[in-house]
């Protein structure tokens, strides 16, 4: 049997390319829940897969302007990401807001972002290629490449950029969903120690122990979980408040 073609520059034939967004794919599902984790491990797979790119960040657009670098291999590629939301332009929001890929052949010709285009080439990155992860109401996020030349990213670069952004999008989403859940038994928790405390301490039903916790919550404009965890880490009502009958 033939193997599996591949281009000059060792781009992965169809066969191979399979095989790697299978091993993309393990890798991910692997951080269980730990969002930081699973963002780093995106940047970290794309530098090692997408032919062309020598360096990945992953930013959060926040409405139209605010961008919040979450991940990166480098410094390079989180400070290109601050320089768009400081600019208001940049192939990273054209990503999210416009279109679901940007690349950028020859950043020092592309007159689509003068000033995003100019500074960033002055630092010695040479083309880009961005793919939006996902949109989340008021939240979106975007997947950034960095080539240190112009030309850097061909047809078969975005390809392998698109399948893997697509991967990533699914393990993004399955870690946020998993750590709300172990966030929600984490508060459900602490909670339901703080009223046994206030329950056994001043023999209160867990209704009253639970009002005491929440007037407390409001008084001090503090989260209900914050003022239970106080709690059972001090032994004390956070304020010195006390039971009203």
């Amino acid at each position: 049997m033939a193997a599996a073609a591949s281009d000059p520059r060792g781009t992965p034939g169809a066969t191979h390319l399979a095989d790697v967004m299978s091993r993309t794919a393990r890798r991910l599902q692997e951080e269980h829940g730990d969002v930081e984790a699973t963002l780093q491990a995106v940047t970290v797979t794309a530098v090692e897969i997408v032919p062309g790119a020598a360096g990945c960040s992953i930013s959060y657009v926040i409405g139209r302007s605010t961008v919040e670098p979450r991940a990166s291999t480098g410094d390079l590629s989180r400070s290109l990401d601050l320089l768009q939301g400081r600019l208001g332009q940049g192939p990273c929001m054209d990503a999210v807001w416009e279109t679901d890929a940007v690349r950028v052949d020859d950043l020092a010709a592309d007159d689509r972002w003068p000033l995003f285009a100019r500074e960033a080439a002055g630092r010695g990155v040479g083309s880009m290629l961005c793919f939006r992860l996902f949109v989340e109401r008021n939240r979106l996020g975007a997947m950034n490449l960095y080539g240190r030349k112009p030309g850097t990213f061909d047809d078969v670069s975005q390809d392998v950029g698109h399948l893997l952004a697509a991967h990533a999008a699914v393990a993004l989403a399955g870690a946020e969903h998993e750590a709300q859940l172990r966030a929600a038994v984490g508060s459900r928790d602490a909670i339901g120690q703080a009223k046994g405390i206030l329950m056994e301490r001043h023999k209160l039903t867990a209704d009253q122990a639970f009002a005491v916790l929440a007037r407390v919550s409001q008084e001090l404009n503090r989260k209900l979980t914050d003022v239970a965890a106080e709690l059972t880490d001090t032994g004390a009502v956070p304020g010195g408040a006390r039971r009203r009958d």
